[in-house]
């Protein structure tokens, strides 16, 4: 998933994985308050610097804090990643259904089973057709963005002429596409079975339940895109108020704990604020003015030493490995010529921006691709960029970048004049932290001719830049995966079948060869053999230039003293949200 803050997304990672993260966490605790009995009521109040959330349709959350804190209170699935601290949070238990899928038919076949008693917030009884419904939106592409993809290439319904689904969601009227659609996601005559039939064997198809693509709408309320605005909830909070201050979550009079075996609301109410200045957030916790808050994002870099180098803090913050490789992606349409992406690369003051970020105590270590070292089965060293490749320096390696101009010079003479006149333009998100760093990365690029632009988009990043039309030259983001298995990373960020391409490298030479590559790699079921394989398209894709990778990092959360329960969850590398509570 993508990543928010520095951009946090939903990620699952294996048990190993998750052990690992426990072994070098450093510098905060796992839980705030583990001996004390928690406490019910209060108001749970999270601070935010962005103006809002990218979405609240649960069909088009695609990262992994905003996934983990509406999953948390408002968003029930199918199945659900179990809310404990270390390597059993990586698991999955039984949430909506009754269990944590049934496959058949060598996997092709999956069955889930819903439990009783489980409502929307108007009282309605969940049945089968609304998960089936839920699922159908996501073919609506036109309306559902953003949200993963992975249904649409999976399910065993027909393509048309151009490779297209055939059925293209519900609100395009269309008998045949719909009935297609019946037959790969059909539902029992007792309303509480519904089964997937899949164009292929995937034998983890069940941790897609863990996601809002699979999750009941009810088809009379649903608005098409203005769902996004207020979802229908399932959980044991529903959105009161969804302004530009702040969103509102209270409780559900609707929602049984006897149906949901998973969540504990404990405070009243849920409430985000949003607006807030970065430097204003983390005052506020410093000065505990707010006892019961929450940064949302991460304290400011040139916070971190107040935080936790102070003992006062030591049950109050957190200093986690997380599972994100962030990177930068060139959109290679707009960037055709690949000297001037390796250019960007060995031009870029990697060390300066790694120190101003607050080194490897803070910030992370040095990527060397796109597959974190926490997905430690399909994780290797590219030996292309970052550490172990020939030609990294992490001041940036001056030299060989003019070289590369100087060849693009002559190669590509309008791609050339443009980075070196004109500017390439960089899609950022809005943080306090451009100003500081924006006159590292113009300086540094400058040193090989290089004139970059940035685009700070303040609200809907992942939406702005996920359309082909908005998306500029390059655009920061961040990746892990979605579960334990790199077919959630490569694929999806580099196959035009995937969910997250920003590169869109279609066009690029070497795609068509490394696409085979991805299918191949897909269709292997020997595992250590597949591992092999995401590591030699790992390093396909760094030789291709179609990202900029930065670090593999880590991720600070802080909090105020009267914010009970915090402990870190592996899979979604963020706090779990719906464990915290109010003590006071």
């Amino acid at each position: 998933m993508s990543n928010v803050s520095a951009l946090r997304r939903a990620v699952v990672i294996s048990a190993a994985s998750a052990l690992a993260i426990s072994a070098v966490m450093v510098s905060g605790a796992t839980s705030a308050s583990a001996a004390v009995t928690p406490k019910t009521g209060g108001i749970l109040t999270f601070l935010e610097h962005t103006p809002r959330l990218d979405h609240y349709d649960p069909s088009r959350i695609y990262t992994g804090r905003d996934l983990a804190f509406m999953n948390s209170f408002t968003t029930r699935t199918l199945v659900a990643y179990n809310p404990v601290p270390g390597a059993a949070g990586a698991s999955l238990v039984p949430d909506l259904a009754t269990n944590t899928g049934i496959p058949s038919n060598a996997a092709k076949t999956w069955k889930f089973t819903l439990r009783p008693g489980s409502t929307f917030e108007d009282g309605k009884k969940i049945t089968c057709e609304d998960v089936q419904y839920g699922v159908s939106r996501v073919f609506a592409t036109d309306v559902i963005t953003d949200g993963p993809g992975y249904l649409q290439v999976w399910l065993d319904i027909p393509k048309d002429k151009d490779g297209n689904s055939v059925f293209k969601g519900p609100y395009k009227k269309d008998a045949a596409g719909l009935a297609a659609f019946h037959k790969a996601v059909s539902c029992s005559a007792d309303h509480r079975t519904i089964t997937f039939n899949l164009n292929k064997s995937v034998a983890d198809f069940n941790y897609l339940g863990t996601y809002g693509v699979i999750s009941p709408v009810q088809a009379k309320l649903d608005t098409g895109d203005k769902y996004d605005l207020k979802p229908q909830a399932t959980g044991p909070y529903k959105i009161a108020e969804n302004s530009k201050t702040q969103l509102k979550l209270v409780r559900n009079s609707k929602w049984n704990k006897a149906s949901d075996p998973v969540r504990t609301p404990y405070p009243d109410e849920v409430i985000i604020m949003f607006g807030y200045d970065e430097e204003v957030i983390d005052q506020i916790i410093l000065g505990d003015t707010i006892p019961t808050a929450v940064n949302f994002g991460e304290p400011l870099s040139t916070n971190n030493d107040k935080f936790f180098t102070n003992s006062t803090f030591k049950n109050r913050r957190m200093n986690n490995p997380d599972p994100y490789a962030r990177y930068i992606a060139f959109n290679v349409k707009a960037m055709p010529c690949i000297e001037i992406r390796q250019a960007m690369y060995y031009s870029r003051n990697a060390k300066a921006l790694l120190d101003y970020a607050g080194g490897t105590t803070y910030a992370g270590s040095f990527a060397t691709g796109v597959i974190s070292p926490l997905l430690a089965t399909d994780y290797a060293p590219t030996k292309v960029v970052g550490p172990g490749s020939a030609d990294f320096i992490p001041e940036g390696n001056i030299p060989k970048a003019k070289a590369l101009m100087e060849t693009a010079k002559t190669k590509c003479p309008a791609d050339y004049k443009k980075a070196t006149e004109t500017g390439i333009k960089i899609d950022v998100r809005q943080s306090v932290a451009l100003n500081d760093t924006i006159p590292i990365d113009t300086a540094a690029y400058a040193r090989a001719g290089i004139k970059v632009v940035f685009n700070p988009i303040s609200s809907g990043y992942y939406p702005t830049v996920m359309n082909p039309d908005k998306q500029s030259d390059l655009s920061a983001s961040g990746w892990g995966a979605d579960w334990a298995n790199a077919s959630t990373v490569i694929p999806e960020l580099f196959a035009t079948f995937g969910g997250f391409n920003l590169s869109q490298n279609s066009g690029d030479p070497a795609y068509k060869a490394f696409e085979d590559g991805v299918k191949q790699a897909m269709l292997t079921t020997d595992r250590a053999k597949q591992a092999t394989m995401w590591k030699a398209l790992d390093v396909e894709a760094m030789k291709n230039f179609w990202v900029l990778p930065t670090i593999f990092g880590k991720a600070q959360f802080v909090w105020g003293s009267q914010v009970a329960g915090v402990f870190f969850w592996v899979p979604q590398g963020n706090p779990a949200f719906g464990k915290m509570w109010v003590n006071n």
